[in-house]
């Protein structure tokens, strides 16, 4: 059997532990197609390439280790690619494009869809390259591995034209054996000892849970951590879940109040970016201790006085270890029952929402229904600005740790995509997206490729019929008549999905919400809850009410 370049692609992904990759069909790329095939490397096709690669960023997030892949045509289909990989840079999520190019015989003579994809990508992944020799194909595709998962993880990109791609190589073509886990490093002892110094003099520490905890499955070591100190806890990006919803170190809505006050913050995994003020919430007396993956993130807009560079896991390993050798005891409780008695008065007020029976639907009880209804066995993925960002208010994580959203550049459209993934590695689970309108429009068409896939993802739209997020404070600032580009329709979302052969739910009375999540999972089909909910033009000071 004659072994083309695109068969030596699909050995090697094979050989990193690749079973999906995800792709829009394109003759540049169509011999690694042929070699997935003979590789049982499972290839589910999107409807357009944006699709592609949020689903292999998700992919990478729901299947810790794994590396996530996507392959897109030359030109367009590169450019149309650009968006999910930017978020995924953003996020730190490792994953592989793999970009067709013209034939490399032909190099600047203008082929069809011919561009520099390579200068393109660069600004947006860890590594770019190309590879324009047929037999050096598992070798770059090695490297590209490597660059994704190694120190601060992220995307990468390798282009091969298609000429490389059709050609029989010489001789045999060794494939290399390819990790895609990142590399277990762990800072010195001595520096551990030092943090616990620092915490130590804390009366009122906190810590910040984020995405690096994921990237470097540390989340046992952590919890270990939590219980042997009481220290209360909080989490964002892929930091959400790390910590189990039922977990009495987990807290959530006093993180103002506790970074406000707060003598010594720890930063694991969470840089000191927009999320948390740039830091600016922090009072200037306060310690800082920071645990990250790479050097490069350590006193981002302000300086750690302590930096555990390395896996997390082996930080807070190397934490416990030394606690328990230098017999040190460490017992926040005190501070931590105050806490929990704040965050158990504003969980009684939002559980209060349930019964709000106004009419357009209020968006937060909506949230509290979705609350209800969510249970440990889900996969739940936020797609919007105003609702999402309600419902991360009150939405529990599931215990499997398994809530996804864009991360820190804040793409919308990942909705879909992002389930795509998650149903196709978890096959055995139900996915829930929570959507807002203006986000449907972005890749609401891959209920398309949900539905031909079998795959019966649920979404709920919030619909306000505007892009609220923008809507509240141009009303704000320039008065309710001068709205511009900020207003959208009621459109009937659940009438669409229905069109392409999915289950369609419409709601517009808050007691029609939880019958309408039940019927749509009972489908068994790619659903769609298209929830009217009230459009609410009131800002106040930089907070959406």
């Amino acid at each position: 059997m004659l072994m083309h370049g695109g068969k030596l692609v699909a050995k090697t992904l094979k050989s990193a532990g690749v079973e999906c990759l995800f792709t829009l069909c394109g003759g540049h790329v169509m011999p690694i197609y042929d070699g997935c095939q003979d590789e049982g490397i499972r290839i589910i096709d999107v409807r357009h390439e944006q699709a592609s690669t949020h689903a292999a960023d998700a992919w990478s997030r729901v299947n810790p280790g794994k590396i996530g892949v996507a392959v897109v045509t030359a030109g367009p289909g590169v450019t149309d690619a650009v968006t999910g990989v930017a978020n995924a840079w953003r996020a730190n999520s490792p994953m592989l494009v793999i970009g067709g190019q013209g034939p490399f015989g032909n190099r600047g003579k203008g082929s069809l869809q011919e561009m520099d994809h390579v200068a393109l990508m660069k600004p947006i992944t860890k590594w770019a390259d190309a590879c324009y020799e047929t037999a050096r194909i598992p070798e770059y595709i090695e490297l590209a591995i490597r660059h994704a998962v190694s120190g601060i993880p992220g995307p990468v990109f390798l282009e091969i034209p298609m000429d490389i791609l059709m050609n029989v190589p010489d001789g045999q073509i060794p494939i290399p054996a390819i990790s895609t886990s990142p590399p277990r490093l762990s800072p010195d002892r001595a520096s551990a000892k030092q943090a616990l110094e620092i915490l130590s003099t804390a009366k009122k520490p906190m810590m910040m849970v984020g995405t690096s905890v994921k990237w470097s499955n540390a989340q046992g070591s952590l919890n270990e951590f939590l219980e042997k100190t009481n220290l209360p806890a909080y989490v964002n990006g892929m930091g959400r879940g790390m910590i189990p919803r039922d977990s009495k170190h987990l807290f959530n809505s006093t993180r103002r109040k506790a970074m406000e006050e707060c003598d010594v913050l720890i930063l694991a995994g969470a840089i000191l970016d927009f999320r948390l003020a740039f830091g600016k919430s922090v009072p200037a007396h306060a310690k800082i201790i920071q645990l990250e993956m790479d050097n490069l993130l350590i006193g981002q807009n302000r300086a750690a006085d302590l930096a555990l560079v390395g896996n997390l896991a082996c930080s807070f390993d190397l934490l416990n270890q030394v606690m328990q050798e230098d017999s040190l005891s460490l017992d926040f409780t005190e501070y931590a029952d105050k806490l929990r008695k704040e965050e158990d008065a504003k969980a009684a007020k939002n559980s209060a929402m349930a019964k709000n029976e106004q009419v357009p639907i209020h968006a937060g009880r909506l949230c509290q229904e979705i609350t209800e209804f969510v249970n440990d066995d889900m996969i739940v993925i936020g797609d919007g600005g105003d609702i999402v960002a309600q419902a991360a208010k009150v939405l529990p994580v599931p215990k499997n740790g398994f809530w996804m959203d864009p991360g820190p550049l804040g793409t919308l459209g990942v909705g879909m995509p992002f389930a795509l993934a998650a149903q196709a590695a978890h096959p055995d689970k139900r996915i829930l997206i929570i959507y807002g309108d203006g986000s449907f429009g972005l890749n609401g068409f891959e209920y398309d490729t949900a539905i031909r896939f079998g795959f019966p993802i649920v979404g709920v739209v919030g619909n306000d019929a505007a892009w609220g997020q923008m809507m509240r404070p141009q009303a704000a600032y320039f008065g309710k008549e001068n709205l511009v580009a900020t207003e959208l329709a009621y459109t009937r979302y659940d009438q669409v999905v229905e069109a392409m052969g999915g289950h369609g739910e419409h709601v517009t009375q808050p007691d029609q919400i939880r019958p309408a999540l039940e019927r749509a999972f009972e489908s068994g089909k790619a659903a769609c809850v298209n929830v009217e909910i009230e459009r609410n033009y009131e800002f106040k000071g930089g907070i959406y009410v």
